[in-house]
C-alpha cells in the first residue's frame, strides 16, 4: 500500500446552512458527518453499530455521492426497482484524490437480487448467471469479478450472505484491494469482518462516530459473552411477560 498517495476519496463537510431538523440529519452519526465530514484513510474503513444507528445510511449516501448506483453496482450499470434512498448524498461533497481512478462498486446486500436481474438483461459473454447460484456463491462471484482492481468500494452488510469461511475470503479480497491502493467503506454487524488487521473501525451510535479497537466494540463484547453463556441472554429474551 502506497501511503504517500492521497486516498481515493474524502468526504468534506457540506454547507453549514443546511437544514438539520429532518431525518436523516437527526441521526447523531449523520449530524457529525454533516458538521465535520468523514475522514476515510487509506485501505478499509468499517462502520459498526446497532440497527438504526445510521451506518447504512452513510454508506449509501457516500456511494451515491461518488456516482455509484443507489441499488448497487457500478456508476455505469443503473437499475431501479423503488427509490428508497435518502437525499443525504445531495448534501455530501465527495472529493477524489489526485490521480485516483473512477472505478467503484456498491455491494448492497438487500438489493443484490435486483442487480442480478439487471445483469440478466445486460450480461456479457463471460458474465455468469448469478440467479443460478446460491446466495453466498453469487456474492463470492461478484467479489471475484468486480472487486479486482484499485478503486472505491462500498459494502452494506455483505456478511448477510456469507458463511464464516466466506467471510474470511472477503477479508482477503479487501486486503488485496487496500494493498493495491484502493479504498473501502463497509457497514457491518460482523465481528469477523471488523477484526481485519489494519482496518479503520468506527463505532456508530448515540454518540455519533468514534474510533474503536476491535476488542472494545460493543458488538464484540456482547457476542463473546453470548457464546460463553447463551442463557444469560436468552433467559431474558424468552421470559414470559
Amino acid at each position: 500500500m502506497n501511503l504517500d498517495q492521497p486516498p481515493v476519496v474524502h468526504v468534506d463537510a457540506p454547507r453549514p446552512e443546511l437544514d438539520r431538523s429532518e431525518w436523516p440529519a437527526t441521526i447523531p452519526a449523520v449530524a457529525q458527518v454533516l458538521d465535520e465530514g468523514l475522514d476515510l484513510p487509506h485501505g478499509v474503513t468499517f462502520l459498526v453499530g446497532e440497527n438504526g444507528s445510521g451506518k447504512s445510511t452513510l454508506v449509501e449516501a457516500v456511494a451515491v455521492a461518488y456516482g455509484l448506483s443507489p441499488e448497487g453496482g457500478t456508476a455505469h450499470g443503473r437499475h431501479e426497482t423503488r427509490s428508497t434512498e435518502s437525499r443525504l448524498h445531495e448534501d455530501l461533497r465527495v472529493q477524489r484524490g489526485i490521480g485516483a481512478g473512477r472505478w467503484g462498486f456498491f455491494l448492497r446486500a438487500e438489493t443484490m437480487h435486483g442487480w442480478y436481474t439487471y445483469m440478466d438483461d445486460h450480461r456479457g459473454p463471460r458474465e455468469p448467471d448469478y440467479h443460478a447460484m446460491s446466495h453466498g456463491e453469487s456474492f463470492l462471484e461478484v467479489l471475484k469479478r468486480k472487486f479486482d482492481s484499485p478503486g472505491f468500494y462500498c459494502l452494506d452488510e455483505p456478511e448477510a450472505a456469507l458463511s464464516f469461511r466466506s467471510s474470511l475470503t472477503l477479508i482477503r479480497v479487501l486486503h488485496d484491494i487496500a494493498a493495491a491502493g484502493g479504498q473501502v467503506l463497509c457497514a457491518t454487524h460482523s465481528p469477523v469482518l471488523a477484526s481485519m488487521p489494519g482496518a479503520h473501525v468506527l463505532e456508530v451510535g448515540d454518540w455519533g462516530l468514534r474510533e474503536a479497537a476491535w476488542d472494545e466494540l460493543e458488538l464484540v463484547r456482547h457476542q463473546k459473552a453470548y457464546l460463553d453463556a447463551p442463557m444469560r441472554y436468552l433467559r431474558h429474551t424468552l421470559a414470559d411477560d
